[in-house]
């Protein structure tokens, strides 16, 4: 099990979808202010934007082949619409986010909001079901932890 209580020197990346950005913002907020609170320091993290969920696991598998991450944290939200193009984009960021860890060999943690609407979307970022970003850094450092402590 990974600690997270030692997360001294663990280094994070963080991709965040724009597309739908009233609410990425928000599950940033959530995941930064949890780094904080875990003491991870500010410039262990970095963040790269990217314009939507669909691009989150390539640029998640390069900043994993880059040997500068413990763990990368993929955030973004997709919303259901009127068309069958929400299926293809979150079937694709999910299994994206997963090969993107596996191809990487390091952690890349899945924060992608797959919702039927931006009332539940806007719930888990922040609202009544809590913030889904902040959960997703608390898996990020655990993860971290576990492979730079205990599997490599």
């Amino acid at each position: 099990m990974g600690s997270l209580t030692n997360a001294e020197g663990l280094r994070f990346g963080v991709v965040v979808a724009r597309f739908n950005e009233v609410v990425t913002n928000l599950l940033l907020q959530g995941a930064l202010e949890t780094f904080e609170r875990y003491s991870v320091k500010p410039e262990d993290i970095t963040v790269v934007s990217v314009p939507g969920s669909f691009e989150v696991p390539i640029t998640a598998q390069q900043l994993g082949k880059s040997g500068k991450f413990d763990a990368v944290l993929c955030i973004g939200a997709v919303i259901r619409g009127d068309t069958t193009h929400y299926d293809a984009v979150a079937n694709s960021a999910a299994s994206g986010v997963l090969n993107a860890g596996l191809s990487a060999s390091i952690p890349c943690i899945f924060g992608v909001l797959t919702c039927e609407d931006m009332d539940q979307a806007l719930n888990r970022a922040g609202g009544k079901a809590g913030n889904k970003g902040a959960e997703a850094a608390i898996t990020a450092i655990e993860m971290a932890s576990l492979f730079r402590h205990h599997l490599c």
